[in-house]
């Protein structure tokens, strides 16, 4: 918990910091704050969302973004090394946020029953075929999602941080054991452990754009008039 409130501080920090001064020439912050700004907005945001719809969804996207990033760096910084969405209650907390927000989207613009009907009675299908896929759809499109959302970045946060303790604490008791051979392979256990912490900072990133793009891909689907 101490984690997501510290994360929340230095996203608003760095943020508000970024955008406080701006100006025609941008600063060193003001240019990383900007890229970072326009990466979501841009290349996630327009890009799936369209032109016409994406921009009052860009604050939330960029939100969940950098929040999920920083939380999933904090597994890499030293004396913390905790991923906080290893905790399954927490990824499943934030994917039910999305979950409210995209259904919640789809049932403004379409109304809930016309929402429910494009959510779950497939287009170009004949009528005889509803009775095995409109409770397929339904349970894929309304009731599965926010699982398979919140699955993805809990197990691999969590697949992650088990993999660096395997590698750091085998690695150590085989040096402790004193055998020339457990040291030999103590020692590369431990080279193995810091080549996987730099792959963990590409996954700790890709999760967050992928949680983030596929937020952006439910909202552009609920805001479909046809599935």
């Amino acid at each position: 918990m101490v984690q997501l409130v510290l994360a929340a501080i230095l996203v608003f920090g760095f943020l508000y910091l970024a955008s406080r001064k701006r100006a025609m020439v941008p600063g060193k912050l003001q240019f990383a704050g900007e890229g970072a700004y326009g990466f979501v907005r841009n290349s996630v945001a327009r890009d799936i969302i369209g032109a016409h719809d994406f921009q009052k969804f860009v604050p939330y996207l960029a939100a969940i973004f950098f929040f999920i990033l920083v939380n999933n760096l904090f597994a890499s910084i030293p004396f913390i090394q905790f991923p906080t969405f290893s905790r399954a209650s927490m990824a499943y907390s934030l994917a039910g946020l999305s979950w409210l927000v995209y259904n919640g989207v789809g049932m403004y613009k379409h109304g809930p029953i016309g929402y429910l009907k494009l959510q779950s009675v497939p287009s170009g299908v004949s009528p005889v075929m509803y009775p095995l896929l409109v409770p397929l759809e339904f349970f894929s499109n309304i009731l599965v999602r926010p699982v398979t959302l919140a699955l993805r970045l809990f197990c691999n946060m969590f697949a992650g941080h088990i993999l660096l303790v395997l590698f750091a604490t085998g690695g150590l008791y085989l040096i402790e054991t004193a055998s020339p051979i457990n040291i030999v392979a103590g020692s590369l256990a431990w080279v193995l452990a810091v080549a996987i912490s730099f792959l963990e900072i590409l996954v700790q990133f890709l999760q967050a754009y992928v949680f983030t793009l596929l937020n952006a891909m439910y909202i552009q689907g609920a805001l479909a008039d046809e599935h």
